[in-house]
């Protein structure tokens, strides 16, 4: 791992405290357990008492509905497996260095998430002619850049009408953790996970596109302050490895014995299904196959394994880089951007054989 770019303040360090990553061993589990999937929390954890919480479905529509818990519940559960990785991993490895929650590489998880499908609930609350987008209000409540908010995200029609789009209350068949939205969350396979607004609370029908501080000032591609930008949407291609051997404490550089040692990983794109997976034991100069196992859920991470003959001792830095259907490809380099988002550049593994 490169050195950081400028050193974390303290409001950084803040941040990072109450916001935790997937230890990188952890990706040998296909399903992450709860306490290990990666959290942002904006704001506070909302106190919310189930019995006393209901969501309200309003806005530009025919039939408004108000539905409890109990109400959800009681109707024909889906279940999806999904990765969700944040729009911000990667932001502490660029340069210059952008202020904010500084992940490194470990902002991601791959759950089961079990609730009911969005579009039949649009579909009772029957949407007026002129509907064009879907609000979701999040119970969290806070100031960003000097705007005072509940945390809010829209989608258009055609996303928040698709298949896989849940309203999610349990996590790997269990009740969502107060970490993790309890007792509603919303969720986008394949978007990244400022699109799964937590805490649920409201679901508003729009005429007009959404103008919301989250939509139309954060996460969004700008290349400086004064730029529009375009929206940050789906995950970009990635793939990450376990690392082999053992840690150095400070450091976290890897210590491997010579001889045949196993590379291992996970990898996904929002766009499409990963199709390929290349290693590197030089930094990148060449770069090889790995295999892939069977992807298991269209929107849920894909294994891969690489036998390395790491025969030689010395000093080492792996790489890996995925690729998916639609064409997408991991960059070798990352791209710059104010909010230090999709920075989705190969990761980079220092390690000694001896």
């Amino acid at each position: 791992m490169a050195a950081l770019n400028a050193a974390i303040s303290q409001d950084e360090l803040q941040l990072a405290a109450r916001n935790h990553g997937l230890p990188l061993e952890a990706l040998r589990y296909p399903v992450t357990p709860a306490g290990l999937h990666y959290i942002l929390i904006h704001y506070d954890i909302p106190d919310v008492a189930a019995d006393g919480w209901a969501l309200k479905v309003d806005g530009r529509v025919a039939n408004p509905l108000e539905l409890t818990l109990g109400d959800l519940r009681a109707r024909t559960a889906q279940e999806v497996t999904a990765t969700m990785e944040c729009a911000g991993n990667g932001r502490a490895l660029l340069t210059p260095h952008v202020v904010s929650q500084p992940w490194l590489l470990e902002a991601v998880g791959n759950a089961t998430w079990t609730g009911v499908p969005l579009r039949p609930i649009l579909e009772e609350a029957e949407l007026l002619d002129d509907a064009l987008e879907v609000v979701f209000t999040g119970l969290d409540r806070g100031v960003e850049k000097g705007v005072e908010q509940s945390y809010q995200r829209s989608l258009g029609l055609d996303v928040a009408l698709g298949d896989d789009v849940l309203l999610a209350y349990e996590m790997n068949g269990e009740p969502l953790l107060p970490q993790h939205g309890f007792p509603l969350r919303l969720l986008v396979p394949g978007w990244y996970g400022m699109t799964n607004v937590k805490w649920l609370a409201g679901i508003t029908v729009v005429a007009e596109p959404f103008q919301g501080y989250q939509q139309t000032a954060a996460y969004r591609y700008r290349e400086n302050e004064d730029d529009e930008g375009t929206p940050v949407t789906r995950m970009q291609p990635r793939a990450l490895m376990v690392p082999p051997g053992i840690p150095d404490f400070n450091t976290r550089d890897r210590t491997v014995s010579v001889g045949p040692c196993t590379l291992e990983g996970r990898a996904w794109s929002g766009w499409a299904p990963v199709t390929r997976v290349e290693i590197s034991t030089d930094n990148g100069e060449t770069w090889a196959d790995a295999e892939l196992e069977p992807l298991d859920s269209r929107w849920g991470w894909r294994g891969w394994s690489y036998e390395w003959a790491a025969d030689e001792p010395g000093d080492y830095i792996l790489c890996c880089r995925a690729h998916d259907e639609a064409g997408n490809v991991q960059p070798l380099e990352a791209t710059w951007n104010v909010g230090g988002y999709s920075n989705n550049a190969p990761q980079r593994v220092s390690v000694t054989v001896e």
